[in-house]
């Protein structure tokens, strides 16, 4: 299986009031909105690179 056909399940699971400004930006640009929400997104660098910034809020699952 190719590195194109991975998908990452995210997963807010804390809010991000209190968050440093550049954390909800980060947040808010990969589609979160509200805690619970779930989104697919590929399994790239630039994805991985948004999760390490903002892991202590989220869940990540592989699909």
């Amino acid at each position: 299986m190719a590195d194109t056909d991975k998908k990452l399940k995210i997963t807010l699971v804390r809010s991000t009031i209190g968050a440093v400004a550049k954390n909800k930006a980060i947040v808010e640009s990969m589609g979160l909105r509200k805690i619970g929400r779930s989104i697919i997104l590929p399994d790239n660098a630039a994805t991985r690179g948004q999760i390490r910034r903002v892991a202590h809020l989220l869940k990540v699952e592989e699909v």
